[in-house]
Formats: structure tokens, sequence, C-alpha cells
């Protein structure tokens, strides 16, 4: 287990992300994700108001509907990270957005309070005061429990820290970036270092780059397989490929899939608390589990973030 931030909350080392639920995954299924999940031990599941806004006939929020239609029969069983700024009736982060999307999050989610409330993206037409005091009036009244930050620039997130210390308003606890063995440099080193400094707990979203790091996606044509074969497409190069390669070595040496190792080394990564990968179906959850189990030896580390470095993202 790993820890919340400061607070002394365990967190199982993978976080369950959920941006198909309501879209390519129904709800019968998400559930029983959610069910194995909890059953596994897991203890986090990340959403966002938004998900699935993007699909035809949604408008937003589908995928916290659908947990919370499994939350209402399992209370308490698992905490839920949802986040505000992207959905199409509360845009940005003013304070009126924040206490409006949070209500409605709650309404959606069946649930007296959210565990994590992420800022999803930053909005530089609010002051960040204004923002920071919103998010600490919902912990104050009690429909928050903790405040966290999502694809903040380092100095916009130094900032938060700094409003947060300085008025007393509740500090961000995590960290949610972008990251995997072929997109690291929006995390690292600058918004790593202000993690580990600031005992922030780093939960990566893009850590399967789409899957394209499950390798599934090995030629344009393979890309026709998903309806994010699309996202992946950036990766199909020499570079990406031969991180490919490495994966399935050692992949094949420990007997596990390709997906399953490369969480394993996001795991390892300084600063990072536990990688959010998403399941669409039941049987693609289980090597999502098994990474929380792999330890890679230093060699296999090693060869990994050798040819990561070469991708040079």
């Amino acid at each position: 287990m790993t820890k919340l931030g400061r607070t002394g909350i365990d967190v199982y080392p993978l976080v369950l992300g959920t941006n198909t639920f309501g879209w390519t995954t129904d709800e019968a299924e998400a559930h029983r994700i959610l069910d194995a999940f909890a059953d596994a031990g897991g203890t986090l599941v990340d959403t966002a108001d938004s998900y699935s806004a993007w699909a035809p006939g949604n408008s937003g929020g589908e995928s916290e509907t659908v947990i919370g239609s499994w939350v209402a029969k399992h209370p308490g069983r698992l905490m839920i990270a949802t986040k505000v700024s992207q959905h199409p009736e509360f845009k940005g982060l003013s304070a009126a957005t924040v206490k409006a999307a949070a209500d409605a999050s709650l309404q959606r989610l069946q649930s007296e309070a959210i565990d994590v409330y992420y800022a999803h993206f930053d909005d530089a037409e609010t002051p960040l005061e204004e923002t920071v005091a919103a998010f600490d009036a919902l912990v104050t009244e009690g429909k928050v429990r903790h405040v966290a930050v999502s694809n903040y620039s380092p100095e916009r997130l130094r900032e938060w820290l700094d409003i947060a210390e300085r008025t007393g308003a509740a500090r961000p606890v995590a960290l949610q970036p972008k990251y995997s063995l072929v997109s690291r440099a929006t995390f690292e080193p600058a918004l790593r270092d202000i993690a580990v400094a600031e005992d922030l707990s780093v939960f990566p979203y893009h850590a399967l780059a789409s899957g394209f790091l499950t390798g599934k996606y090995r030629t344009e044509a393979d890309l026709e397989q998903s309806v994010r074969g699309g996202s992946a497409a950036k990766h199909l190069n020499p570079a990406g490929l031969a991180v490919i390669d490495g994966l399935a070595d050692i992949a094949e040496d420990r007997g596990v899939a390709i997906g399953t190792v490369a969480l394993a080394w996001v795991r390892t990564r300084p600063g990072i608390a536990a990688p959010i990968a998403g399941a669409r179906e039941l049987a693609q959850l289980a090597p999502l589990l098994a990474s929380a189990e792999l330890d890679l030896s230093q060699d296999e580390l090693d060869r990994l973030t050798a040819l990561s470095d070469a991708v040079g993202a």
C-alpha cells in the first residue's frame, strides 16, 4: 500500500480509471469491474464530471452516474476521486462553478462527500485565490474530504500551495499529471520535484498511453482495433516500438502481460504513489491488478528507463 499525501490514508498501488464507464463500458460491466477491484483490495477509483461528454449522445457525468449506482449498493467500500472544470455545464474554476459542479457530482455519485476532488485543468480566467478558497469551502462544508490538482504547470502548482499555506486553506494531497514510459516530460523534473518536496501523492494518468503500452498497437492497421487507437498513433515510431519490445521481453520472462510491466515501472518512479489505469471490460482488469504485485529488478528497470529516455517525450 502507498499513502494519500500526508493524510496517513492507505491507498492500493493501482488506481482504477473509469473514463470508459457509461461510454464503451455499460453499467452492468462497470459494476462487475468495481466489484472485482474492491475484492482485490483496491481502494481508490478515479473519474471526472466531464466523462464522457465527448461520446455521441452523452452530456457529461455518465461515469459518475454509473459509479454512483454502484456506491448506492456499497457505500464506503471504495474512495472516489472526481474532477471539476471540464463539464459542458460547469466550465472553469470560479467559486460558483466549483460549488455547483461539486453538488452535481455528489448527486450523481450518490455520496455525502467526495473523497478526493481535483481541479481538472487550470483556469487562467479565474484568480487562483478564488479557486483555492472555493475548494477550501467545500472541505469546510464536509462535501469534500481532500483537495487535489491535475494538469497544472509547476509554477501554478507552486502558487496554489503557497496560497493554501498563506491563507490556511485545505492543502492539496495529490497531483495527477500525464506520465508513462513514452510521455515523461510533463512530470519530470519540475512537477516531480515539487511533489516529492511537498509530500503530494502522484497518481498519473495515461500510464498505458491510450493502450499503446499494452502492446496491442504495433502497426497502423492495429489502430483500427479501438476508439482509442488514434490517440496511440503518435507512439508508432522506432523508439516507441523499441519500448514495446523491451516490455515484451520482460513480460515473457516474468509470465505477465506487457501492460503489467509498463505499470510496474511507473509505480517505481520517484514521487509516484500509484498509476491510474482503466479496464473497459472485466477481463482487462487482472493484468492491471498484477502490476501492484510485480517488483521489477534493477536491471529490468534500468533497461526500460533507457528505452524510455530514447523516446525523449
